[in-house]
């Protein structure tokens, strides 16, 4: 097949090889060139046509299509898979009889497997076995239907087949949902590969993490996604739902903590499990939550209950229920006590030095 590109003056005139890749001889139809000419009168313009090959015959009548002496505005290359072939006598200059030191990219028409390139039956089930055992199996097994048959030397020490890699699902917060001072929630995509290992469940811990908390003795709670979660017999505290993300096959679970405390820091933990009972590698989101609001009215409130309280002689009762009041407020509500406290009474002492002053450090 032949093809001519022009634009302007100019034009590209080229040939494809065969089916078989070989450049043999080819034979221009008689492809049609337009070009316009002005009347003398200028006034009108028409479009007269010509058979191309008569005018590439006219050119090379007039020997101006030599390798010495190319006419201005016409190119023509003949290539095949990125060299320049020996029967084209257009492209016999120094260097271009060589084969292309790198393969030539001409063009994708359809994606297939690579074994499939293979024309041997047996060499092709060959390939085809070798990359599925690498891709699924990794490397030490065969791909049987929809699972993988370990080699005897794919076997970890409890005896259990390990070689078909458990996937490592990831953790993320939920971007459709805004986390709050007591609700948070968690989502990850489901790991199931197509060939391979079976995902039974993926097990979810969570707890609360404090200065006051041991975090190696406190292991915090632990959530079965599929006998805790989606079963309905977990808490009322927490959710969880399924979803499809841009495609359906792909999976989304996620799960919503609904009873968190206020400023207070987490930590999530999930990890797969397998049918034969094989754990994931750990991923953790660790966050805390937001601050609760703030009544900034009931927080000048109690500043000024705090002042009366304060002034003048305080008695133990005085003092008990200043206590009491003080103890029953959040941190967030405590620093706008502080600073209301402050703002209108600070000459009479600071509100921390006061407090320490009555109720003790």
């Amino acid at each position: 097949m032949s093809t001519l590109l022009c634009k302007g003056m100019f034009c590209l005139l080229s040939w494809e090889a065969d089916s078989r890749g070989r450049l043999g001889e080819y034979t221009l139809q008689p492809l049609s060139l337009q070009t316009e000419e002005t009347t003398e009168l200028g006034s009108k313009k028409e479009l007269k046509s010509m058979p191309f090959i008569t005018y590439l015959s006219g050119l090379l009548t007039a020997q101006m299509l030599s390798d010495d002496q190319l006419i201005s505005g016409v190119e023509i290359r003949c290539e095949e898979k990125g060299r320049c072939p020996s029967t084209c006598h257009l492209c016999r200059r120094p260097g271009k009889e060589q084969l292309s030191p790198t393969p030539v990219l001409l063009e994708i028409n359809r994606v297939v497997p690579l074994y499939t390139l293979i024309q041997d039956n047996g060499t092709k089930e060959a390939f085809k076995s070798a990359l599925m055992s690498s891709y699924w199996c990794s490397g030490k097994g065969d791909v049987i239907d929809d699972w993988c048959r370990c080699d005897l030397s794919a076997f970890d020490a409890s005896g259990l087949p390990n070689c078909s890699p458990l996937p490592q699902p990831v953790l993320r917060l939920s971007p459709t949902v805004e986390p709050s001072s007591t609700v948070v929630s968690l989502e990850w995509v489901d790991v199931q590969p197509a060939i391979g290992t079976k995902v039974s469940d993926y097990i979810l811990q969570h707890k609360k993490v404090d200065e006051y908390t041991d975090t190696d003795l406190y292991t915090g709670e632990f959530l079965s996604f599929a006998d805790d979660l989606l079963s309905g017999l977990g808490t009322s505290c927490v959710a969880a739902g399924r979803s499809h993300g841009e495609v359906p096959e792909v999976s989304i679970y996620s799960v919503i903590f609904k009873c968190l405390e206020p400023d207070g820091l987490y930590k999530f933990t999930l990890y797969a499990v397998d049918t034969r009972g094989r754990h994931s590698e750990l991923s953790t989101v660790t966050l805390r939550t937001a601050c609760p609001l703030v009544d900034d009215n009931k927080a000048e409130e109690i500043a000024d209950k705090i002042y009366n309280l304060y002034n003048g002689y305080t008695s133990g009762k005085e003092q008990q229920m200043a206590y009491n009041t003080l103890m029953e407020v959040s941190a967030s509500m405590l620093f706008r006590v502080q600073h209301h406290y402050n703002s209108h009474y600070e000459k009479f002492g600071d509100f921390v030095w006061r407090s320490e002053d009555e109720l003790g450090p």
